[in-house]
């Protein structure tokens, strides 16, 4: 368990990409199995622990000391494995430090009333470092800045193989992976996926910039609107059906009227989107409307009704066994439209492709969609193959530019992980008219866009500011004269019931600190309505 607390230990103050995957190629080097496979479960929070719940942990720290010196221990600290980490009182002469496997093994055939006994035994051994790793574990809270994707690709470079191959391979595999770790060291055949409906590896593109321009011949490209939801794969093979994100996650619980229409053998790329059942077509809704889909294992029959998704389809990479992803994107096109016309889906469409002369009248196109849903453009090259990953020149993407709008700072909250010691989230408002005068509603929230020396300076201004307190939150100074304007970008705009101001922001980040501008000169929700018109 100490070698596992270290590695986590040094992901979370590691901050560069190529350092963490030099740690976790070392960690495969030098721990055995199953060690490291169980280690690779954790991180990818692919391995759940159904015995314990965090709820058992509270009430194992509430015996050990007084309950409100602890819940204010956790306010300062922000963090609940960190807060029991540090205050737990180890037991004199308990030094036998368990092992990872053996948790994992250990709480995987233990009842749930055994849990709690188990995880004290444990506590009582480990240092602080042992029990932070041991709390993250055990209760799903592995948030430490290494994305799954990293994984795979430190498993890739550990066997010097194509990470596409270990994608590709992924969803057939069952944690601690002994039999990819042998592959991968040479002492094995490669595992066979034997999973029907795989996920296969996304294309991605890359944005738009000026120099770029020169280069971009238009008449080898062909040109579509990039919609606003979320990139998804479509796969029915002999019967199984499964829908995934673009890295890999299987969302298809959430989403059994997409499911229902799969009736092809194939696996189609294209946007998960949210459509109005009010009206005839597939007229898409705001992405705050599909974020009502997202994330759920089930999904009710009523929202079913009111937010019906379906997907629009970009590209097709393998049909009745046979793979097409190197074929040309226009062969790849021509062979997805047959497949429509042979199968006519219901909660599937084509992507539109757009006629485009020059960069002029791309700009046009880019700058005033035809409707609020579309971001920006997509082009891509007629010969293209589908190659996993972000291969340059051969898909670009040119977004809209963001919109920035001036706010004031109204209320902070610590963050997680490396950041539970910072006011790093933040909510802010714009000014409306009330009774007694100008006042300031709530218009979002960014945890973004800030670098490390401009995020020691709001947490000052929040430490030094503070009017009030709502548990975890902060209520700071937000006076005209004397409060925090925060220029903020966002991707788009939507009327929202659940906002007290009306309005609910797409993708918002700090884009920079206006420390010289008084805050009674931050815009006013006039502003943002207008914007939704």
């Amino acid at each position: 368990m100490n070698r596992f607390a270290a590695l986590l230990d040094q992901l979370v103050l590691t901050p560069s990409r190529n350092g963490k995957l030099r740690l976790l190629t070392d960690y495969f080097a030098e721990v055995p199995d199953p060690e490291r496979g169980w280690a690779v479960a954790a991180i990818t929070r692919d391995l759940e622990i159904k015995s314990f719940k965090p709820a058992m942990l509270r009430e194992m720290i509430y015996e050990r000391m007084d309950a409100q010196l602890f819940d204010l221990s956790y306010d300062y600290v922000g963090d609940l494995a960190e807060t029991v980490s540090l205050v737990w009182p180890g037991q004199h002469g308990a030094n036998y430090q368990p092992g990872l496997s053996e948790v994992v093994d250990t709480l995987a055939t233990a009842k749930r009333a055994e849990a709690p006994k188990l995880v004290e035994g444990w506590l009582n051994a480990l240092d602080p470092s042992g029990r932070w790793a041991l709390i993250k574990l055990i209760t799903g809270g592995l948030r430490i800045g290494v994305a799954s994707r990293l994984v795979k690709q430190a498993l890739a470079a550990f066997g010097d193989k194509p990470i596409q191959e270990i994608e590709e391979l992924w969803h057939g595999l069952e944690p601690p992976y002994t039999e990819l770790f042998a592959w991968l060291e040479g002492t094995t055949d490669k595992p066979v996926n034997a999973m029907k409906a795989p996920f296969r590896p996304v294309m991605l593109a890359h944005p738009v910039e000026e120099k770029d321009k020169e280069r971009i011949d238009l008449a080898e490209h062909i040109a579509e609107w990039k919609w606003d939801g979320i990139r998804v794969q479509a796969v029915s093979d002999s019967g199984i059906k499964r829908l995934y994100s673009r890295t890999g996650d299987d969302i298809s619980g959430a989403f059994p009227d997409i499911l229902a229409a799969m009736t092809f053998d194939a696996a189609i790329d294209g946007e998960l989107l949210v459509f109005d059942p009010e009206t005839d077509g597939f007229q898409v809704r705001p992405f705050n409307d599909l974020q009502q889909r997202l994330n759920r294992k089930t999904v009710t029959k009523k929202l079913l009704a009111s937010h019906p998704a379906f997907i629009r389809a970009y590209d097709l990479l393998w049909v009745e066994g046979k793979d097409l992803r190197a074929l040309t994107y226009v062969e790849r096109r021509q062979r997805l439209e047959r497949l429509f016309a042979d199968t006519q889906p219901e909660r599937l469409d084509l992507s539109e492709q757009v006629s485009v002369s020059d960069w002029a009248h791309l700009t046009k196109l880019r700058a005033e969609p035809p409707l609020a849903a579309i971001e920006g453009l997509m082009l891509k090259k007629r010969v293209a193959p589908y190659v996993p990953g972000r291969p340059k020149g051969e898909w670009w993407k040119w977004k809209r530019e963001p919109f920035l709008v001036d706010v004031v700072l109204m209320y902070a909250q610590r963050g997680h992980g490396k950041r539970s010691s910072f006011y790093s989230d933040y909510t802010f408002g714009v000014w409306r008219s009330g009774e007694d005068g100008d006042e300031l509603v709530p218009v979002g929230k960014a945890y973004s866009g800030f670098t490390d020396e401009e995020l020691k300076r709001i947490d000052k201004f929040v430490r030094d500011n503070t009017v009030d307190r709502f548990g975890p939150v902060r209520a700071v100074t937000m006076g005209p004269d004397d409060g925090l304007v925060l220029e903020v970008a966002f991707e788009g705009l939507n009327r929202s019931t659940r906002h007290k101001s009306g309005v609910a922001m797409r993708f918002p980040r700090i884009s920079r600190l206006r420390w010289d501008k008084p805050a009674k000169e931050a815009d006013r929700i006039e502003m943002l309505e207008g914007m939704l018109a």
